[in-house]
């Protein structure tokens, strides 16, 4: 038992120590390292302290992955606000946000290459899958809500826009589907119902519910710029880095309808009073129907 948890650690370790020198080359990249930013400085911090855990060995392979993954989305979360505040350039910013994404799906890579025989879930925990997911989708949300407004780039690249519409949805709705809802019934007491139905609806933070905003969003521009329908022909968004695709085609109108509803249930019960607005929702379910 104890050669097959030491040979489980050694395989880890070999898995990690390339993607470490992957991240120290981001942030000794021009605009990385040398810049004041929190986050870089907290993904540096992490991977230093990788590097030893890596040297002494003694670490469970959950712990080093766990680490690993804070440091991948304090690394690219400094990348992606820069792409932000460049506003997604034309010319180059599909190849990045491809880059960023394919970087946000090593953790669950790993898992799978280390042969570890666990969920990623059981290994990362549902926090930081979460925010992996969220990390993916709302990139493409963002990425999409710029290239929309592009309307000659738009004309030449509908394919592509399509195709990051459809994988940006499908990370947000990996991104709900992680934690089970709670089940009411007798034995769960609360005494705060409007909490106990948030969660019975499967959403346990504000993230949560700014999902299923972005997604609804997402289905109501794959309508509206790319008709009706599921698309037969996604262009496949390739990485180099051969991380998976989201090639099963969404229906646009039923999916991004089931969400904004729900969307608008939570937001004018439960959440009613907290500030949440419906209007866009309310006019974008309305070009559903």
């Amino acid at each position: 038992m104890a050669a097959a948890a030491d040979a489980e650690a050694g395989g880890t370790v070999s898995a990690l120590r390339p993607r470490l020198a992957a991240l120290g080359r981001r942030l000794g990249a021009p605009g990385g390292a040398g810049d004041d930013d929190t986050f870089l400085a907290k993904g540096s911090a992490a991977l230093d302290k990788l590097k030893d855990l890596c040297n002494e060995g003694k670490e469970p392979p959950s712990a080093l992955l766990q680490l690993y993954t804070q440091a991948v989305l304090d690394i690219t979360y400094f990348e992606e606000n820069q792409l932000v505040d460049e506003d997604f350039p034309e010319e180059s910013s599909l190849q990045k946000v491809k880059e960023l994404i394919c970087i946000l799906s090593e953790p669950e890579d790993l898992v799978r290459e280390c042969n570890i025989n666990e969920e990623p879930i059981n290994i990362l925990g549902a926090e930081l899958l979460e925010c992996l997911y969220w990390r993916k989708g709302a990139l493409l949300y963002m990425y999409c809500h710029t290239a929309k407004e592009r309307s000659e780039w738009l004309r030449e690249n509908i394919a592509i826009f399509k195709k990051c519409l459809n994988d940006g949805v499908h990370y947000l709705m990996k991104m709900l589907s992680l934690r089970c809802p709670l089940q009411l019934n007798e034995d769960v007491s609360f005494q705060d119902k409007d909490t106990a139905r948030l969660l019975s609806e499967g959403i346990f933070s504000d993230t949560h519910l700014l999902a299923m905003m972005y997604s609804g969003e997402m289905c109501y521009w794959g309508l509206r710029h790319c008709g009706e329908g599921k698309q037969e022909s996604l262009k496949t968004i390739d990485c180099d880095l051969g991380c998976r695709s989201q090639s099963v085609a969404l229906d646009f109108r039923e999916t991004g309808k089931n969400l904004l509803t729900k969307y608008v249930a939570v937001c004018e019960g439960p959440l009613k009073g907290h500030g949440w607005s419906t209007t866009t929702a309310k006019e974008m379910l309305c070009y559903f129907v």
